[in-house]
């Protein structure tokens, strides 16, 4: 008997998850199915989120095993026509190495449709500028968890200005040390520490 994919997602059973998806994989399914299947447990995992029925640590939990799952299939999803719903550059700045947060987010953005462009930490402001010119992505996030890493935020945002590319992009900042002053200070469009709240900020950038 089938799975319900989403309804394991969404209760942590790595297991079954795993075992389900290997099955549908060498039973040659639509691996684009199976990832809907996937992204609609991370929306259920997402609600309960909002609601405050999970907590930071099933949000983890939901994001490592879609993370894994996404593995097996990322390699059937090679020469497929990917449907997303954007684009996304995201990184730690130059200075800041944390990365739990990101990941996360960039989990649950990826099981919205989100086609997501990590840099990684540390990344320095020249590397968040050459991203943007060769994705030409919908939104640029930044993630941080010290001060920092807002000068080089800044610097960024006040670049693609200068070079007229700052009306075309929408941006983002998330952390622990994130507020609204820091949005303003930095010039984003929007500002979370939450990153169901940063997702349903993000589909709202695209439409969705």
């Amino acid at each position: 008997m089938s799975t319900n994919l989403p309804e394991a997602l969404a209760t942590f059973k790595a297991d079954l998850v795993l075992d389900e998806v290997h099955r549908r994989l060498d039973g040659d399914e639509d691996p684009m199915a199976i990832v809907r299947e996937l992204q609609d447990g991370m929306k259920t995992v997402g609600d309960l989120f909002s609601k405050g029925d999970y907590f930071l640590s099933e949000l983890m939990m939901s994001a490592d095993l879609f993370t894994r799952t996404m593995a097996l299939i990322e390699p059937k999803l090679d020469g497929l026509v990917k449907e997303t719903i954007g684009k996304m550059v995201i990184g730690t700045p130059k200075g800041d190495i944390h990365n739990i947060g990101k990941d996360i987010f960039i989990a649950v953005a990826k099981g919205a449709g989100f086609e997501v462009h990590d840099l990684g930490v540390d990344v320095p402001v020249e590397k968040f500028l050459e991203a943007v010119d060769q994705v030409k992505p919908d939104i640029l996030g930044f993630s941080a968890l010290i001060t920092t890493a807002f000068e080089p935020m800044k610097v960024v945002v006040e670049t693609l200005a200068e070079k007229g590319l700052r009306d075309n992009i929408k941006v983002i900042v998330g952390g622990g040390v994130t507020s609204a002053t820091v949005k303003e200070y930095v010039g984003a469009d929007a500002q979370t520490i939450d990153a169901v709240q940063g997702l349903d900020l993000c589909r709202s950038f695209v439409g969705k």
